[in-house]
């Protein structure tokens, strides 16, 4: 739905690249299905490059977040689709912290070490799906619509 007006191929770009702030932080998730499955890790090595880099830096996520969404959502400078692509994986984020503590208190359990790899590779995927899925539609230059977090982003985005 391009219905903001047209978008130029730099604006798909710039559309696609918050997503990877999703997958990096999914990443953690899905280290159980990598290793299951060192097909699937030839494939993520460019994230967990990312990954790698990411987690050396102290407070990245917290400066990351923020730096998106003050600088770009928030900047109506910015073209509407790419501040919505912007605040949409910075929801997709959201949603992977709050996963996160879903595991933490399912690892409080004691013997829920099958539950947790379950969750954590469920979790992964879906981010996988949902990242891919809105990377997908930004290169083609339509707003991708994923249920309940596209809704959160309009009211965001004006």
């Amino acid at each position: 739905m391009s219905w903001r007006g047209s978008t130029t191929v730099s604006d798909r770009i710039f559309a696609s690249l918050p997503y990877l702030l999703p997958m990096v932080e999914a990443v953690t998730f899905g280290f159980f299905l990598l290793k299951q499955f060192p097909p699937l890790a030839v494939i993520f090595t460019p994230i967990l490059i990312l990954w790698s880099f990411y987690t050396s830096v102290r407070y990245a996520g917290l400066i990351i977040f923020f730096a998106l969404f003050l600088l770009v959502v928030r900047n109506e400078k910015i073209s509407h689709f790419i501040r919505f692509n912007t605040m949409q994986a910075i929801l997709l984020d959201i949603i992977i912290f709050l996963f996160s503590i879903l595991t933490d208190i399912v690892g409080l359990v004691p013997s829920a070490g099958f539950a947790i790899q379950t969750l954590s590779t469920t979790i992964f995927l879906g981010i996988v799906v949902a990242v891919g899925y809105s990377v997908i539609q930004s290169l083609s230059g339509r707003y991708a619509e994923i249920p309940a977090i596209s809704d959160a982003v309009y009211m965001q985005v004006r």
